[in-house]
Formats: C-alpha cells, sequence, structure tokens
C-alpha cells in the first residue's frame, strides 16, 4: 500500500469516527477526480458542478456504509457513476413526459470568464467528437475506456469500481481500443492535428 493508501485510509477512519476535518480533507483530495469524472460525462460545466456537489453529498451520508476503509476511492467512484446515470434516467423520464428538461448548453456560454476562449473550442470539439465515438461503444466498453484514459485509473481500479473480472475489463478495453484507433476524427484532435 503506497503513502497516498495510507493517508486516504487513515483519513477515512478518521471521518468515520465523525472528524469533520478528515472529511473535508477527502473531499479536497478528491475534488479535482470527481469533477472530472462527472464533468466529461455530462452536457454541461453547470451540470457537472451540480452533480459533483450531490456526490460528495452522497459520500457524506452513506459514508457509514462503507466496510473497509481501504477501499473508500472504488466506492467513491461507484458513487460518481451512480449518480450520472441517475442523472440520465430523471432526464430520459423528464424528457418522456414533454418536459422542457434541461437542454444541451454551448460549452463556450457556460464557460468560466477567465477562460482561454481557444482552449474553449478545442474542449468543445474534444467533448462532440468523444460522444460521437462514445455512441459506437458498448455501454461496458464506454465506461472503461472512460475510466482508463479519461479518469486516468489503473486497471485494478477499474475492476473493483466496476466490479467485474479483470479479463472482463480488459476485453472491454482492448474492444474499446480497437474502435478507437480506427476513429480518425478523434485521434488527430488529439494528436492535435
Amino acid at each position: 500500500m503506497s503513502d497516498n493508501d495510507n493517508k486516504i485510509k487513515y483519513l477515512v477512519e478518521q471521518a468515520l469516527s465523525g472528524n469533520k476535518t478528515s472529511l473535508e480533507h477527502l473531499m479536497d483530495h478528491f475534488y479535482n477526480d470527481i469533477f472530472r469524472m462527472v464533468y466529461y460525462r455530462l452536457p454541461t460545466r453547470m451540470d457537472a458542478e451540480d452533480l459533483t456537489q450531490e456526490v460528495f453529498m452522497q459520500m457524506t451520508k452513506s459514508l457509514s456504509n462503507l466496510k473497509d476503509s481501504s477501499l473508500f476511492k472504488p466506492w467513491l467512484f461507484r458513487i460518481v457513476l451512480n449518480r450520472v446515470r441517475d442523472f440520465y434516467r430523471k432526464k430520459s423520464i423528464l424528457s418522456f413526459f414533454g418536459s422542457t428538461a434541461e437542454k444541451d448548453v454551448d460549452t463556450l456560454v457556460n464557460a468560466d470568464s477567465y477562460s482561454d476562449p481557444s482552449k474553449n473550442i478545442m474542449d468543445k470539439e474534444f467533448r462532440v467528437q468523444l460522444r460521437k465515438f462514445s455512441e459506437n461503444l458498448s455501454r461496458w466498453e464506454r465506461e472503461v475506456f472512460t475510466l482508463r484514459f479519461l479518469d486516468q485509473l489503473e486497471i485494478k481500479e477499474i475492476v473493483q469500481i466496476v466490479q467485474k473480472n479483470e479479463n472482463t475489463v480488459k476485453t472491454h478495453l482492448y474492444r474499446a481500443l480497437k474502435k478507437f484507433r480506427s476513429n480518425s476524427e478523434l485521434y488527430f484532435l488529439l494528436l492535435g492535428e
């Protein structure tokens, strides 16, 4: 176990015993990872910010259900994936009943005013191409590919998060990579060409 893993385990144990400072340290430590996971899965930055907050509220509420503090990270990331699924389920239900549910807002409109406009354009283009590419993937190929390359998780972490065996995860990743290599638009966008 690495020093970072030991630190996380210690913070979780302290948070479980009621230490609010440890809980805040856990939130600070994982905020960027969680936001990145959510941001690449939702249509707008505002949705991502809201859902990130919901994830941390759920984490705080459910922490007492965690049985093994060394499995905190995959447990937390499963909360993220479940909240994202809930978001799309809710959106689907609202659109079914004809609600004028939130529409996909242009990323440039939601971008921070201090951001570099060229970065926002590239970010928007990347998200569009990524969405197009992911439409050609099965659910598990998309999930494993995203966890590995956008969320930058190791195979063993992905196995814990999706609760599938390692060979199954590797098979889904292999299939997704094969499709990625044949997707020239996204590939060249990543190369900057």
